[in-house]
Parts: C-alpha cells; sequence; structure tokens
C-alpha cells in the first residue's frame, strides 16, 4: 500500500481509524505496534482438504521460492465476514456453502446478466500460479492458487468503451457469514481495479489453492488475487462484477482512507502511519509455540517483485499520492 506519510501532529489518531475499525482490530493494532504479528503460528486444528481440480495446467509468472504449507495458508489469515482474528475464518466458515453459486455481471458491458459459476469459469483453462502474497500487516506468504485470468472473464463480457474500472462486492449475508453483523467495515465488502490493472496478465479469478477447490476461509468458491498489491485488494467470494467509468468506492478506504488508498501497491519506500512497510516476515515454515515476532525479516519488494510485468502502468504517477 502507498502510503502518505504524514507528522504525528497532523490529525488526531481518532481520525485515523474510526473507532469500530480499531475496537475489533484492537489484538492486531496492539502487536503492529511491537512492528510483527504475535499470534502463534501453529494451526489451531487441522483443516479438512478439499477436492482436486482436474485438467489444470502449468501458468506463468510462477516464483520457485519456497512455499507457505497448506495449514497455515488455510488457518491464518484476513477474512472479516467470518472474524477479525487470523484464525477466525477457519473456526468460523466450516458451514458456509458455496455452491450452488452465481456472479452478477452490470455497467459498460455488452454482455450483462447473472452468470452461473461453472458457466462462467468453464470455458477457460485453469491454470495454477504460484504468486508471493503480501499482507499490510507486514507479514507474506508464498501461495499456488488455481484460476483464470480476469483477463479472459472481462473480454467475454465485452466491456464498453466507457469502462475505465472493475468494480467487485462479497456476498452480503449475515446468517453465513457471521462477521459482517458486526460493524467492523461498511459490509458489504466492495474492491475496485483501474481498467488496465484488471486487464494485466498477473490478476487471477481463483477458484481454488494447492491444486484443490477453494476453501471457505481463503474465499470459496471465487476470489481475486492481485499479487502486486497488498492483500485486502484479492477480494473474497465474489457475487457482482460491475464495469464503470467511475472509480469505485473500496471497503478499506472508506473506512481509514488516511490509510488504505485506491492503489494499495506494494511499495516498502512508503510507511504506514503506525509501522513501516520495508521489511516482512514470510510464513513458510511449520512453527510451534513460536511466536510470529521471532520469525526472520526479509526486504519487501517493489510490487512485491512484480515491478517488470506492472509499474509501466503507473509512468508519471505520484505514488504518495496515489497509495
Amino acid at each position: 500500500m502507498l502510503i502518505r506519510i504524514r507528522k504525528p501532529s497532523d490529525c488526531a489518531t481518532s481520525e485515523i481509524t474510526p473507532k469500530a475499525t480499531f475496537l475489533n482490530r484492537r489484538r492486531f493494532i496492539a502487536t503492529a505496534a511491537a512492528g510483527a504479528i504475535a499470534p502463534m503460528l501453529a494451526p489451531a486444528a487441522a483443516w479438512a482438504r478439499g477436492k482436486a481440480l482436474p485438467g489444470v495446467v502449468k501458468g506463468p509468472f510462477n516464483t520457485d521460492e519456497k512455499q507457505t504449507p497448506y495449514d497455515l495458508a488455510t488457518t491464518y489469515n484476513n477474512f472479516y465476514e467470518f472474524g477479525t482474528s487470523k484464525g477466525d475464518p477457519a473456526k468460523m466458515s466450516g458451514d458456509f456453502i458455496p455452491k450452488p453459486w452465481s456472479v452478477t455481471v452490470e455497467g459498460e458491458v455488452g454482455k450483462p446478466g447473472t452468470y452461473d459459476f461453472d458457466d462462467l469459469i468453464k470455458p477457460h483453462m485453469l491454470e495454477e500460479r504460484i504468486y508471493r502474497m503480501r499482507c499490510v500487516e507486514a507479514w507474506s506468504m508464498v501461495i499456488p492458487w488455481t484460476g483464470i485470468p480476469l483477463a479472459d472473464v472481462i473480454k467475454r463480457l465485452e466491456p464498453t468503451s466507457k469502462a475505465k474500472y472493475v468494480a467487485f462486492e462479497t456476498l452480503y449475508d449475515k446468517e453465513r457469514m457471521p462477521g459482517q453483523g458486526y460493524a467492523v467495515l461498511d459490509w458489504p465488502y466492495v474492491e475496485g481495479l483501474r481498467m488496465d490493472e484488471a486487464m494485466n496478465p498477473l490478476a487471477l479469478l481463483a477458484v481454488g489453492l494447492y491444486g484443490e477447490e477453494m476453501p471457505n476461509q481463503n474465499g470459496a468458491p471465487i476470489r481475486l488475487v492481485v499479487p502486486w498489491k497488498y492483500g485486502f485488494k484479492s477480494i473474497k467470494s465474489i457475487v457482482k462484477i460491475r464495469l464503470q467509468e467511475t472509480m469505485p468506492p473500496t471497503s478499506w478506504n472508506k473506512a481509514a482512507p488516511r490509510e488504505y488508498g485506491f492503489y494499495s501497491n506494494v511499495n516498502p519506500e512508503v510507511n504506514h502511519p503506525r509501522w513501516s512497510q520495508a521489511k516482512e516476515r514470510r510464513i513458510d515454515t511449520k512453527t510451534s509455540g513460536i511466536s510470529a515476532l521471532f520469525l526472520p525479516k526479509q526486504p519487501t519488494l517493489m510490487f512485491n517483485g512484480y515491478a517488470d510485468e506492472v509499474a509501466q502502468m503507473y509512468t508519471g504517477m505520484d505514488m504518495t499520492e496515489n497509495y
């Protein structure tokens, strides 16, 4: 995330983060103040593995870095629709039934409508792509995602010349997603990309990970993966895609605009107001009873290491203003 640097005297803490957001994230903020995440990395319980996805081919852009173990990637994550603690999504999403599923397409497209999950996905070959994923809380993972290029779906929808942005929306159902019963964010969760970002070959609509169907806690049945941006840009459990002429609102920008901008590109040179973004802790090893505080740090790469693929989209932009 590209953040404008401010002096502490520029604004009150209450102006930086809404009270509801602060109170519901108190566990995280307390550890962030120490410059690291404190919850234990050992998963509380093993998660049942999903069905293998057939016909998956090796996709482009794969990193050969050590992958995060499956049980860490599926039990240590953010999905506030199921709770604000890192272990909540795995614990609270077991009863969530992700299929049947449909995605509504609206706006500046030649083929609007409501698409069944299979109709949206099956015309495309599933690819596995091993991406680095960087979270704003200064931790990162390496995950093999399975999905289809977002650009392929957009092309199929026949965008008009007025389509400048792509907006996404998560399912809103407090019965199925109990975390939505709390005023942590303005539900439903919404996100967006500029059209050239959405058409970049790196942007992926993921339907699985580790060669298996997407687990509930990771965004079943379909989510966005945008590896050069901070993790919260990769919206989960998508039910609506809208192509439009104006920049769409995004959930974290609405909640705390001084901290979370629309672009949210990984930039180690610009600090978050409350912690540094220069280094990260790579969660790639099973640990038992060892706090994340003791994992070694490594330098964070510009655009999360994908500068060759995406930097040209931001030529001429002040990335401290357009954070």
